[in-house]
């Protein structure tokens, strides 16, 4: 790759590659009220039960940013792209999850379905994963998405370069092939699991369309933790 080609044209070029690199879903799910459960909103929430062969792997995709203990009684699954209308006020309530719920483990998984400058952000922030660890990603995920305006690869990396990255070395991981591996998986998980909108989750085996809000989604872990379903 010409090293005199802009390094937002270098990451646009290498996001709208792992955009179009076999992500179409395997094996869709169908969405509706397996479980009748209600957002903060008090609308209806859409969810399914999904494959337990299919959740399962979700653990062993790389790049997924981990808050909370490892041995934690519930794991929720956040599948977000950086520029969805409901992801600031998502990542809002997941943080004040996180910090309410010591016991819960929160995995975060790129999905950046909505444009190449989302793909930009997210590979910007798998490179700061695996150069920096899950706590250094996990701060990056608050900050970006606590900013106002469109996200994409140059504002990803000047968040980057207040973690102490060198922009070079950002730009090198994040083009790299195991980041675009990475972020292909990723991609790949949320279709096989019918994930069409963002924000959803996954939550034990079920599968959570859009963003419930907070009070509603600590109900449901409440349930998980206790029955196995979002709500007993």
């Amino acid at each position: 790759m010409s090293a005199s080609m802009p390094v937002s044209r270098r990451l646009l070029l290498a996001a709208v590659a792992a955009l179009g690199a076999g992500v179409m879903p395997v094996r869709a799910q169908s969405y509706g009220q397996r479980v009748p459960v209600t957002g903060d909103d008090g609308k209806a929430v859409a969810n399914s039960i999904l494959p337990g062969e299919i959740t399962g792997q979700i653990p062993a995709l790389r790049g997924v940013t981990y808050v909370g203990p490892r041995e934690a009684g519930a794991t929720l699954y956040e599948f977000f792209d950086f520029n969805c209308p409901y992801c600031r006020k998502a990542a809002a309530d997941v943080v004040a999850l996180h910090d309410s719920d010591p016991e819960l483990r929160i995995g975060l998984v790129h999905n950046p379905i909505l444009s190449p400058q989302s793909a930009q952000a997210a590979k910007v922030m798998l490179a700061v994963q695996r150069k920096l660890g899950s706590e250094a990603a996990w701060h990056f995920y608050q900050t970006l998405l606590g900013k106002p305006g469109r996200i994409d690869g140059p504002g990803a990396l000047a968040v980057a370069a207040t973690l102490g990255i060198p922009q070079a070395e950002v730009e090198e991981i994040a083009d790299s092939e195991e980041v675009r591996a990475a972020l292909k998986s990723q991609m790949r998980m949320a279709a096989d699991l019918g994930l069409y909108a963002t924000p959803s989750y996954v939550l034990g085996n079920s599968g959570i369309l859009g963003h419930p809000g907070a009070r509603a989604m600590a109900k449901m872990i409440a349930s998980v933790r206790r029955c196995d379903r979002l709500a007993c």
